[in-house]
């Protein structure tokens, strides 16, 4: 690990609306739910207001993940429809630095609380993975860019298509398939980037940005990878804008990001998404855009250490 901070470059802070929609039948008396559907307070993403109703008179009960920022939220539903509608405002202040002053640290500097994105998990089995990951990108100067180009090539490996996987979908599958969706495609970067010993971890939020093309607005899969102390924003996909993600959860895979997690006889449809970019507290629009620069919308680990 480099032994200064990267500097910070501007970028202006993007106020972001959003709200999401969630409709169920409930089938039966005393079915669960946890839901994954907060936007994440961290420093660098500031949550401005929020709302949370329900159709239901029921409790809603609320927990914090403090590594991750996932905010969970339990009910036990009454039978007949349940309606969730949540939604807020964020500001986004992401940190931002130049590639080639982007740092891959060695494993023996990494925080104790980063080593764990270092294993396989049940869908990204970088272990397996060793061969292929030395073979395509072991002869590359390590850093940001050794990064980019892992992102790029499972972007260029895989072709986006509705309804190619499944929920037992691995990254050795897509990897062999060379077709999936966001969440397939963050699998199969994870499980490269672990196979080089490189810290990846899974986010589930928002997908500003998009192709309508590929349908309505809704949750999107992506990857932060663990560089020089902070986790910055990888979107393998390539059909959002990395500048304009909402971050909801974060785990080492879709096992640890369920959006919804049901206990019981329950029928569900589509989400009902939206979000769009508004004037910030400077009565600036500023739209996400791409860029070349890395991002992170997380707090330094060295700067924590010191608080």
């Amino acid at each position: 690990m480099s032994n200064s901070f990267s500097p910070q470059y501007s970028v202006p802070t993007i106020r972001l609306e959003f709200s999401i929609q969630l409709n169920y039948e409930v089938e039966q008396s005393d079915s669960d739910f946890i839901f994954s559907i907060h936007a994440a307070k961290t420093d660098y993403q500031i949550l401005c207001n929020e709302y949370l109703n329900t159709n239901q008179n029921i409790d809603l009960i609320m927990y914090e993940n403090p590594e991750t920022y996932t905010r969970l939220l339990r009910l036990k539903a009454m039978p007949g429809a349940l309606r969730l509608n949540y939604g807020g405002i964020v500001d986004l202040n992401h940190f931002s630095a130049p590639p080639n002053q982007i740092h891959e640290p060695p494993v023996a500097d990494l925080p104790g609380s980063v080593i764990s994105y270092l294993y396989p998990s049940r869908y990204c089995q970088s272990d397996s993975m060793r061969d292929i990951a030395i073979k395509q990108f072991g002869g590359l100067d390590h850093g940001y860019g050794r990064i980019q180009a892992i992102c790029n090539w499972v972007c260029n490996h895989v072709r986006f298509q509705a309804n190619s996987s499944t929920a037992h979908t691995t990254a050795i599958d897509t990897y062999l398939s060379k077709a999936g969706v966001c969440r397939d495609y963050a699998h199969l970067m994870i499980a490269l980037c672990g196979a080089l010993s490189i810290p990846a971890r899974f986010v589930t939020g928002i997908d500003y940005g998009s192709d309508p093309i590929l349908g309505p607005t809704d949750f999107h899969a992506y990857v932060e990878v663990y560089l020089d102390g902070r986790w910055y924003i990888f979107d393998p996909s390539g059909v959002a804008i990395p500048m304009g993600f909402l971050r909801i959860c974060t785990g080492h895979d879709a096992a640890d990001t369920a959006i919804t997690s049901i206990f019981g006889a329950v029928l569900g449809s589509a989400p009902i998404i939206s979000i769009r970019a508004i004037p910030n507290s400077s009565g600036r629009l500023e739209l996400p855009m791409h860029i070349t620069n890395g991002l992170s919308s997380d707090l330094d680990y060295r700067e924590l250490a010191n608080r």
